[in-house]
């Protein structure tokens, strides 16, 4: 028994020794001293498109646990179905297509009717055999949307339109569903995940230092992009799938040299239902939108969140919708949110999103956020952005230009303010409801706080705090003009 009991004891000490020991490493990526904009490292090139790969193996992705890509995807292409171990964001940066998710064991709910039946040669039997398409839904992507994909669930990309298609998405690689490792793995892309690891072996070599700015990779032609299937027997693919071996051979695509982004001839032929499509700019209709929103309440009024089945589950919502704007000032920006709340898939993914947009010379609050990790892209114009860790240290001071991203860490306090020509951007967070505390405007803890406490807090008179509290009147995003119209009516 006693034996048995220090056996138990030992146990227990390394587990937990070894629990320290990661919580120590985690802590120890978080330790800023300084951050830096980041832009793709790498470039991977396919008959199609492109794929722009971000460092994961940078310490501000480390910290944050997330990854980050861009797909660029020609009028025509598809991007081959995959899946990835991690839940996933994809915002539609740009141009109009399609998409699919497959979520497992839901039905094919979209199919023909039993008129429409086609007529194919069985080639095993040597017999004659009908047989009508059917599949999971499918659904227009247009500039604004933003995508949510669980875990593990396969899904595609088809660009449909005549302009190039922008797709970022954004891996959360610490999300408790991902039992594997700091990566997103995918079918299909081995070669950049082996290259990843190679580049983490060689960073924790060298002295842990300041991440550095990744520059542009010079891309890899038309590599061969393996899938699943290849690994397996012919003979085993021949048998599960029914078929013969020259399909099971295509299936594994050994001699498929187009990549993971392919054209498609003709046009996809799939089953999908009539949809207006968003005008030429791409911008987002009020009008459709309402419409479609009546479509789908009916005369049953709001949902109250219990009709969505994991079969029924919304996966495409447009953050450039109006009613999802929560700040706006006319004369400074507007922001919206995209949380559970509003998207209840997100709930299940953990995760949530931000469009922002500031008009020239305009600032955002000064502001941290509570409890998230954010990723910020900017998609149009410049950005002044200042970061401020937990100790009052500044460690990053700098623009970012559009295509750039920055990561800042939960708790680390940021500002933002646009250049000339104004900008906008779409941040990714680490929560499904995250928040923010803002600490200049209306309603921010420096003017929630007494204003004796205010003054002695940072030695100066009352007259000198109250004017600290009150002489901002506007709540997040603040207008350029209005301290020189107030200084003018003084």
């Amino acid at each position: 028994m006693a034996s048995k009991a220090s056996l138990l004891l030992a146990l227990s000490l390394l587990f937990t020794a070894c629990l320290a020991r990661q919580r120590q490493q985690q802590q120890n990526q978080c330790q800023l001293r300084n951050i830096e904009a980041l832009e793709p490292y790498d470039i991977i090139q396919a008959e199609a498109g492109v794929t722009e790969i971000w460092d994961a193996n940078n310490q501000l992705f480390q910290c944050a646990g997330v990854d980050f890509i861009r797909h660029r995807i020609q009028p025509g292409g598809l991007l081959l179905p995959s899946y990835v171990n991690t839940p996933i964001l994809a915002f539609i940066e740009r141009g109009r297509g399609v998409h699919g998710v497959i979520l497992p064991g839901c039905p094919e709910t979209y199919e023909y009717s039993q008129d429409q039946q086609f007529s194919g040669q069985g080639e095993r039997r040597g017999q004659e055999f009908q047989f009508q398409d059917r599949h999971q839904k499918v659904e227009d992507l247009n500039q604004g949307d933003l995508v949510a994909i669980p875990t593990g669930a396969a899904h595609w990309v088809h660009n449909d339109g005549d302009t190039e298609l922008v797709v970022v998405v954004f891996f959360d690689t610490q999300n408790y569903e991902n039992q594997l490792d700091e990566y997103h793995r995918a079918p299909g892309n081995t070669q950049a995940q082996s290259q990843q690891q190679q580049g983490r072996r060689q960073s924790q070599q060298q002295q842990q230092g300041r991440p550095r700015i990744q520059g542009r990779g010079q891309g890899r032609q038309f590599q061969n992009s393996s899938n699943i299937f290849d690994g397996f027997d012919v003979e085993y693919i021949a048998e599960a799938f029914n078929v013969d071996r020259e399909t099971a051979e295509k299936l594994q695509g050994q001699r498929d040299q187009r990549g993971h982004i392919v054209n498609v001839q003709q046009g996809l032929q799939i089953i999908r239902p009539q949809q207006s499509r968003r005008g030429s700019s791409g911008r987002f209709d009020p009008r459709q939108e309402r419409q479609q929103h009546q479509g789908r309440r009916g005369s049953g009024g709001w949902s109250n969140g219990f009709e969505e089945t994991f079969c029924s589950l919304k996966l495409k919502e447009n953050i450039e919708n109006p009613s999802h704007a929560d700040f706006v000032n006319p004369q400074a920006g507007k922001i919206a949110n995209l949380n559970s709340f509003k998207f209840p898939i997100l709930k299940h993914l953990q995760l949530s999103a931000e469009r922002g947009e500031l008009q020239r010379n305009a600032i955002q609050s000064p502001h941290w956020t509570i409890n998230a990790h954010n990723l910020l892209y900017v998609t149009e114009g410049t950005l002044r952005v200042q970061i401020v860790d937990n100790e009052g240290n500044s460690v990053f001071d700098n623009e970012l230009r559009e295509g750039q991203v920055v990561v800042i860490p939960q708790n680390f306090a940021v500002i933002k303010k646009a250049k000339e020509q104004g900008a906008r951007w779409v941040s990714f967070k680490t929560n499904d409801n995250a928040m923010i505390a803002n600490l200049a405007g209306r309603v921010s803890a420096i003017s929630s706080l007494p204003v004796d406490v205010v003054a002695n807090s940072y030695q100066m008179s009352r007259e000198d705090a109250q004017k600290l509290k009150f002489s901002q009147r506007e709540t997040v995003l603040f207008n350029p003009g209005y301290r020189s119209q107030g200084r003018a009516s003084t």
